[in-house]
């Protein structure tokens, strides 16, 4: 029997953080036909709201400490401030959104980091059994579009930051055993660039065969590297394709000018 389609697309700060960029995809979200899921942070605005409540906000690594008071500044900036606004905003466009974190429904489940060289704090890791796909799947067939934001919960009251790339992933993942579901990173670029200076040098596809090649030859370095390993891994594990991409082209998706694409 064929499956459903389902897109799950994952926005980053440049979007949440300009007002037009945000309404231009909001506008472009919402003309999406077909089963969808929008997965948000918003690392810039608690760190703002953190400041201005004198509260230093600590990254290693880029990747955020989150102790006891900036949990509680992002449980309040993601899963309240810029959670609910979107939500609002999708409403106004005719898309019925409801906004989400990982304990509402019980949809998303992880475990706090171990404490290794770095205490995290709460910090959220998924497992493969992280995602309540039936559930979702429930509100998706009553007529209902998920915003996921970037706090989950450990199931025993605690409440945990978890990284929204890979909140997207595993809703993924776990969506993929009920659908046939596209993961969608939308950031800056235009997607993976034969010259990083130059958005006219997007590479359109990529498989998994040739990532190692592309890794020795450069043509992805730095923060891509992890985001393309992640992405195959999702193809590996039933994602049928993966895109990254810019935000503000989202309305070509359906075409084979948005962004690049990886498959297995």
């Amino acid at each position: 029997m064929n499956k459903e389609k389902l897109t799950i697309i994952k926005i980053g700060g440049n979007v949440i953080d300009n007002s037009e960029n945000l309404h231009n995809f909001l506008q472009d979200f919402t003309a999406l036909p077909g089963y969808k899921i929008l997965v948000h942070g918003g690392g810039k605005v608690a760190t703002d709201m953190a400041k201005s409540l004198g509260i230093e906000a600590t990254m290693v690594e880029g990747r955020r400490v989150t102790d006891i008071e900036m949990l509680r500044v992002v449980t309040m900036v993601y899963a309240g401030l810029i959670n609910k606004n979107m939500v609002a905003q999708l409403q106004a466009r005719g898309c019925n959104a409801i906004g989400l974190s990982g304990a509402d429904g019980n949809i998303i489940r992880a475990t706090k980091r171990p404490v290794g060289d770095i205490d995290y704090g709460f910090v959220g890791d998924l497992g493969d059994d992280a995602i309540a796909a039936d559930t979702l799947s429930s509100l998706l067939q009553a007529g209902l579009v998920p915003v996921c934001c970037a706090i989950t919960h450990d199931g025993d009251t605690q409440l945990l930051n978890t990284n929204a790339d890979t909140i997207a992933s595993a809703l993924a993942v776990g969506m993929s055993t009920l659908f046939d579901t596209s993961l969608v990173y939308c950031f800056e670029k235009k997607g993976v660039l034969r010259d990083v200076n130059d958005d006219d040098t997007v590479v359109r596809e990529i498989r998994a065969a040739e990532f190692e090649s592309l890794k020795a030859d450069g043509t992805v370095a730095g923060g891509m590297i992890p985001k393309l390993h992640n992405a195959f891994e999702a193809i590996k594990k039933g994602v049928e394709a993966v895109y990254i991409g810019k935000a503000d082209e989202l309305s070509e998706l359906s075409s084979a000018r948005f962004g690049t694409r990886m498959i297995g």
